[in-house]
């Protein structure tokens, strides 16, 4: 059997303890430990010694207890049979675990009793080697990720179920929520786990639960989620119509206001009020309506025109008024009648400016009056006195 000389670790670095496959060693042997590393003796099963970090040779004097067992002689290389661990005491992060099987609890909104897992990841260092090694390793020559986590499955499993089953029944936390407690629930099951692994010299880092197995595919839980989303779908949308109605008003009264303000800043340049533009407005219609001269045709004098503009306001009525006594003032279309005159002989009407008649020849002396002096009665045919005033039109 061949006999070490130089005894160091020969793992990597995602294992918590590994026993070097040497068991036959020399006095002065050189054990070199790593400065993340511990290193133990074993001898006839017992721990012995525990080295730290640096260089050490294997003599009586670095190893007292190993003296107690056997006399090692200090004037030469001598063998000697023992084992030797190097426990890893680094922080191993990103260590996976999950629950083996489903939390049953009772969905507290509408009472469906549900089945979730849960996982994540932890964080672990080797706190107490010895401890670690004669309460969990025993004879065993390498414990990695994979093992320490199966030794300490039933504590997970257990803790995490239950406090889950707990949590979510006491604060009444529904299935769609339970992902924004991730935190909570992580810090707590930290709390409740930290003492399991302590007693077997392990230091349970940090612990987080990443994510809710939830039961997709089963047709209880698809009727569940669809009557829930059922309801907060019609909830949502009325408030989303609410929302749209409000924002629709807020808009139109908005532009109004805008509107509003523009006309009255061009009302302020232009030198004028509204009652004055509401005025000037119902003047135009009116002086525009071809149906102004029916109102006195159908009983409307202007006296009720009037009256409505003092109902609006004095200076819509003074713009009414104005208007409607503009067209009342204007003078009469004149009659376009025809000037014509008449033979004093026989009577006869005469061309425009004719000396002679052209039906008797009687010479015309002068032309006769077409219209009455004194009444401005338009005479149509000739006549010693006007019809309408008596007025003796020879004389």
């Amino acid at each position: 059997m061949k006999i070490a000389d130089i005894i160091k670790y020969e793992g990597d670095n995602s294992t918590f303890v590994w026993k070097h496959p040497c068991e036959d060693f020399n006095t002065s042997s050189q054990l070199i430990v790593h400065e993340s590393q511990e290193a133990l003796l074993y001898m006839n099963g017992q721990a012995l010694d525990l080295f730290g970090p640096g260089r050490h040779t294997l003599e009586t004097e670095n190893i007292p207890l190993l003296r107690r067992l056997i006399n090692i002689p200090t004037d030469g290389k001598t063998p000697f049979h023992c084992e030797i661990y190097f426990i890893n005491k680094t922080e191993q992060m990103a260590i996976r675990w999950g629950t083996d099987s489903k939390v049953q609890y009772v969905e507290p909104t509408y009472g469906f009793p549900l089945e979730i897992g849960a996982n994540g990841e932890m964080t672990l260092a080797v706190e107490d080697s010895r401890n670690l090694l004669i309460n969990l390793v025993g004879t065993e020559a390498l414990l990695d990720r994979q093992h320490l986590v199966n030794y300490f499955r039933a504590f997970l499993m257990t803790r995490v179920k239950t406090y889950l089953a707990q949590a979510m029944r006491n604060n009444a936390i529904s299935i769609f929520e339970i992902d924004e407690r991730f935190e909570e629930f992580s810090k707590s099951i930290h709390e409740k786990l930290k003492p399991d692994f302590a007693e077997y010299g392990v230091d349970l880092r940090k612990f987080f639960v990443t994510g809710i197995v939830k039961p997709d595919g089963s047709e209880q839980y698809e009727k569940f989620k669809e009557l829930h989303f059922r309801q907060y779908a019609d909830i949502t949308e009325a408030k989303l119509k609410q929302q749209v109605g409000i924002i629709e008003q807020q808009t139109a009264a908005q532009r109004m206001v805008i509107q509003s303000q523009a006309m009255a800043t061009k009302r302020q340049q232009e030198g004028y009020t509204y009652q004055q533009e509401r005025g000037f407005d119902v003047a135009e219609q009116v002086a525009q309506n071809e149906a102004v001269g029916q109102f006195t045709n159908m009983g409307i004098g202007l006296g009720t025109m009037a009256g409505i503009g003092g109902a609006v306001g004095g200076v819509v009525g003074t713009a009414i008024n104005g208007a409607v006594s503009g067209i009342d003032n204007q003078p009469p279309t004149p009659l376009v009648v025809p000037v014509k005159c008449f033979c004093d002989n026989c009577g006869a009407e005469l061309e425009a400016g004719a000396l002679f008649c052209d039906k008797c020849g009687t010479k015309q002396e002068t032309t006769p009056l077409n219209k009455c002096p004194q009444c401005g009665f338009e005479f149509t045919r000739s006549g010693k006195f006007c019809p309408k005033c008596g007025f003796n039109r020879e004389g």
